[in-house]
């Protein structure tokens, strides 16, 4: 039997049906740093994933509590993707990213991890960044804290 020690996902499994909203919780408090929130701007923010499918895994979301894309606002919308532009240009420039995958979940049936709160993620890739970890042992490895990563996204953004 093969076991991969994570004890970092119990914070996660402990927290993961907590009442409220997790992302409006990040933009209400003014602790950018522990909510990982790398940039502000009118509508949206853009903030790391706590648990992500690739180093420098980010969501771009409104501030506002909206459940899916046809319910933002012109001005939201807008802004979202000006959001995501500007963050797969960041992305390349400090992690030298060469690919992304974007992409929204919206509702339980199609993944949405969190229904209520609209987001958009936005995963950097390079060629050959699947190897034999994911393939074999269906793990993956993220080799970079959050919170160093944070630090260089967020000077990059400034």
């Amino acid at each position: 039997m093969k076991r991969l020690w994570a004890p970092w996902r119990m914070e996660y499994i402990l927290n993961c049906r907590q009442a409220g909203c997790f992302l409006c919780d990040a933009f209400q408090s003014e602790n950018d740093s522990e909510n990982l929130i790398i940039k502000r701007s009118s509508a949206c923010a853009v903030i790391l994933n706590r648990y992500p499918y690739n180093n420098g895994h980010v969501m771009v979301a409104p501030y506002r509590h909206v459940d899916s894309v046809e319910g933002l606002r012109p001005e939201e919308q807008a802004d979202m993707m000006a959001m995501a532009a500007m963050t797969c240009e960041r992305l390349r420039k400090v992690m030298h990213a060469q690919g992304f995958n974007l992409g929204i979940n919206q509702g339980v049936v199609a993944g949405a991890g969190l229904k209520d709160h609209i987001h958009l993620h936005i995963v950097p890739r390079w060629e050959g960044d699947t190897n034999f970890m994911p393939v074999l042992a269906e793990v993956k490895v993220i080799p970079q804290p959050l919170l160093e990563l944070w630090k260089h996204l967020q000077s990059a953004f400034r």
